[in-house]
């Protein structure tokens, strides 16, 4: 009897720090469930699909970077998309869904999701199913987990239609033209959750069981055994634990009285008062839990004790450059609120390392030495840390496309990988935390790591681990019973990233030096986080530079101390940069740290100014601000010399926590921000921009800053032209698409 053969559909992925790309991966290992097959690639994969020929149906994940820009691996694609020579009838034979990602903090949300669904869309593609733009700035999980839902229901109907329109295709008169591909209307993106009460469940709530009962893992070994686990002892094949039920089948039956006393399988009782990371409330400890499915393991890891002569360096050094940070000041006073520093990096040494004023280059740090080997001791791995690391697929993975993570080197030691690999102190997502239940002992621990990572528990995973950026170190010891393989860690840490800082210099004025500011990130100590920790890359920079540090009011350092030296690599950023005709105005907004793009753009200016006396030169504006004048406004001496010569036409300055004067109907308050002082300035503003054709400039905070001077250029658009809202964000959208509004932000 010959074997049926599934239904396929095509999953294409454009992803710049693995989200996308884990969703688009989590689709395709779903897919089997539901009777269908799933090819998967990334979309710079042009050998492995063919859009011009796809008669199945494709999902699209993409994500968006910097301004709206397409990741790395996408920007072929909407390239050949964009070519204005396609015909309108290109991909009239396509159908799709596409989820986009972004982040509503930073400007053209999703911009990259919206750039390939229009184009598909002019191109005569039809979509089977609504876009979905899911918003890291709240939680990714609040679109995508609604819209994954609902997307399997899509993909049926789009494949029956078009293997119903087939059959009447065939039946057709061969002489008759060629049919219409069908308009596929949009199916609503479903937002109720599975509940006992749906028809399709009732008859699986009696296999529901009580979340209190052993795991497997706790009932297979000790818990000696399992600290020190290397590889998941569970099979590919093995089916779920006992009451773990993924969401798509059943859900996790399990309910407490409110006044219940919790009591974990040590025998500890406690009571709970109020909701925390390890506790929780009604009516969220008596829910029924629909939880993820359990993510397939796919790796083996083992440890070698071949001695290897490793350095602790990171591992694509060739695509590095390493420079000796010649310089290190600090711009705030002690009793700042946050903490600035100015690095000089000497580049002489490398030639080909040239910039321009606005470029900006990554920054390689190492994950904290302390940090890594309290993951060690967690693990109960410490005494193999300089043990070498093998790492392989499983034979039996049920996880299609498995690959081997590319920046998992292959003979690298366990300290090396915890070290330069794995972003130990990323958050950990939903699934993490789905198979982290799986090692996890204490039944009531078992529970609330289930609730963090259901569709009941969303608000939970966000109050308490999300919005306060806990990381794994952080839920492992919130969770003591919980002793997961090193396996799980390389299969659900994310690589970790370089830190981009944006050049705050020109070539110019300073040959052969790079100078970069940046402001010394503070994470206080919370619930789930009990003692205050400083950002990976700036408290590392800090710490690498405080014994040739210059603070204020000295001019030099100390005493002499062999220069440190940085991992970086230049990413030009060929848009943020000063307009190339000197006659362009511009105009800068950069309050803090924000300016440093700007330092640079006015050392060029001035350079260009002393060798080109003739030329008139365009107007300049900045518009910066700080909390107070005396603490942290920098760059205050070169900002007024800019001035006094002529190279800075306007420098308008605010001090946010200064005291201001009381506020009367005949003296109002001064400005505290810089969209106050964008206001003061209205008509002159919105004049260069509109009819000189200036440059515009913001760089800064994306969550608050960024947002409030784009309400504010709106505001003084609709008030100078008189238009509406929606006239004005329109009139504010062609300058972007000009070129001539340009952003460098960050969350």
């Amino acid at each position: 009897m010959p074997c049926e053969v599934k239904p396929r559909f095509l999953v294409l992925y454009g992803s710049q720090k693995g989200q996308a790309q884990s969703i688009a991966e989590g689709i395709v290992d779903e897919a089997g469930e539901h009777g269908l097959v799933a090819e998967l690639s990334c979309l710079s994969q042009n050998d492995k699909y063919n859009l011009e020929k796809e008669t199945a149906p494709v999902v699209f994940i993409v994500s968006t970077t910097g301004d709206g820009e397409p990741p790395d691996s996408t920007l072929h694609f909407v390239k050949r998309i964009k070519q204005k020579t396609l015909p309108t009838e290109q991909y009239e034979h396509l159908c799709y869904a596409l989820l986009a990602l972004g982040d509503t903090n930073y400007a053209n949300f999703c911009n990259c999701g919206k750039t390939i669904d229009s184009r598909l869309q002019e191109l005569g593609a039809k979509r089977f199913y609504a876009t979905g733009h899911a918003d890291d700035g709240v939680g990714l999980e609040l679109v995508v987990d609604p819209w994954l839902e609902g997307l399997w229901e899509a993909i049926a109907g789009a494949l029956s239609k078009m293997a119903s329109d087939k059959d009447a295709h065939l039946k057709e008169d061969p002489r008759d033209s060629a049919r219409e591909t069908p308009d596929l209307s949009p199916l609503d993106v479903k937002l109720n959750l599975l509940s006992l009460t749906d028809d399709q469940n009732s008859d699986l709530a009696g296999a529901s069981l009580n979340t209190d009962s052993k795991s497997a893992v706790a009932d297979l070994s000790s818990a000696s055994v399992a600290q020190t686990a290397v590889s998941d002892p569970r099979s590919a094949s093995s089916k779920e634990s006992p009451g773990l039920t993924p969401e798509s089948d059943a859900v996790a039956d399990i309910s407490k009285s409110a006044g219940e006393t919790q009591t974990g399988d040590a025998g500890v009782s406690r009571a709970v008062s109020e909701a925390s990371l390890t506790c929780s409330l009604p009516p969220l400890s008596e829910s029924s839990l629909n939880v993820p499915a359990l993510p397939p393991p796919y790796l083996d890891v083992s440890l070698h004790e071949d001695t290897i002569d490793e350095s602790n360096e990171p591992l694509n050094k060739e695509a590095l450059h390493e420079v000796p940070i010649s310089r290190a000041v600090q711009l705030t006073r002690g009793d700042s609120v946050k903490t600035a520093l100015l690095l000089e990096l000497d580049i002489s040494a490398h030639p080909t390392m040239t910039y321009q004023p606005g470029d900006s280059f990554d920054v390689l740090c190492p994950n904290r030495a302390s940090e890594v080997m309290e993951m060690l001791h967690r693990l109960g791995l410490q005494d193999q840390r300089n043990q070498r690391v093998q790492v392989s697929l499983r034979k039996d993975t049920k996880k299609k496309g498995a690959q081997l993570p590319s920046y998992i080197p292959a003979n690298g030691t366990l300290l090396y990988l915890l070290t330069w690999c794995l972003e130990i102190r990323s958050v950990p997502k939903k699934a993490f935390l789905r198979a982290l239940v799986e090692y996890t002992g204490d039944g009531v621990q078992r529970r609330r790591l289930q609730e963090l990572c259901s569709k009941q528990g969303a608000a939970d995973y966000n109050r308490y681990v999300r919005d306060l950026a806990l990381s794994l170190l952080d839920v492992l010891t919130a969770f003591p019973s919980c002793s997961p393989p090193l396996s799980l860690l390389i299969e659900h840490l994310p690589k970790l990233q370089p830190r981009p800082y944006s050049a705050a210099s020109s070539g110019l004025r300073h040959p052969g030096k790079l100078h970069f500011v940046f402001s010394v990130v503070e994470f206080p100590a919370c619930p789930g986080r009990p003692a205050a920790r400083r950002g990976l890359c700036t408290g590392w920079l800090s710490h690498l530079v405080n014994l040739i540090l210059v603070y204020p009011g000295n001019t030099r350092s100390s005493g002499s101390q062999a220069l440190p030296k940085i991992h970086v690599s230049l990413r030009p950023n060929c848009s943020f940069r000063p307009p190339s005709d000197p006659t362009v105005p511009f105009i800068m907004v950069g309050p803090g740290t924000g300016v440093a793009p700007f330092i640079g753009f006015l050392q060029q200016r001035e350079k260009e100014r002393q060798e080109n006396p003739e030329v008139a030169f365009g107007e300049t504006w900045l518009f910066f601000g700080c909390r107070h004048q005396d603490r942290d406004y920098l760059f205050r001496e070169e900002l007024e010399g800019f001035v006094s010569g002529g190279t800075l036409n306007h420098l308008e300055v605010c001090f946010s926590r200064d005291d201001q004067k009381v506020e009367t109907s005949a003296s109002p308050a001064g400005p505290r921000y810089v969209q106050h002082n964008l206001l003061l300035n209205r008509q002159h503003i919105t004049d260069m921009l509109l009819k000189q054709r200036a440059s515009l400039y913001v760089c800064g905070d994306a969550k608050n800053m960024a947002k409030d001077v784009n309400d504010t250029l709106i505001e003084m658009i609709g008030a100078e032209l008189q238009l509406d809202q929606l006239e004005a964000m329109k009139r504010l959208a062609g300058l972007r698409e000009e070129k001539r509004y340009l952003q460098d932000i960050w969350g």
